[in-house]
C-alpha cells in the first residue's frame, strides 16, 4: 500500500518497469518528509535495474535518505555484489 511517507513496491521490479515505476514513485513522494520509505514486501521478481531504481530514488529524496524496507534476502545479495549494500542500513535486520 502506498501512502503519502511511502511508496510500494510491486511484485516486480526489471530494466521493463523500471521507467514508469520512477514517474509513479517520484509522483507520490514528491511532498512526502525525509526519509522517504519505500516498501519492498511484494518484490520477487527483480534484476539490477532495480538497485539504479533505488539509487535514483535516493537521489531525489530530501537529504538523500531513502529508507527501505522489508528488503528480500536476494536484494540485500545483489546490492552486496555491486558494492551497494549501504541502501539498506536503515532497513537493519528487517527483511
Amino acid at each position: 500500500m502506498t501512502t503519502a511517507s511511502s511508496f510500494a513496491l510491486p511484485a516486480e521490479l526489471t530494466l521493463a518497469s523500471a521507467v514508469g515505476l520512477r514517474r509513479q514513485a517520484l509522483a507520490a513522494l514528491a511532498a512526502a518528509p525525509a526519509p522517504w520509505v519505500v516498501d519492498a514486501r511484494a518484490l520477487q521478481t527483480f534484476d539490477s535495474a532495480a538497485l539504479s531504481w533505488l539509487l535514483e530514488l535516493r537521489r531525489h529524496a530530501p537529504q538523500q535518505r531513502l529508507e527501505v524496507q522489508a528488503v528480500p534476502q536476494r536484494l540485500r545479495d545483489l546490492a552486496a555484489a555491486y558494492g551497494l549494500d549501504f541502501l539498506f542500513e536503515a532497513a537493519g535486520a528487517d527483511s
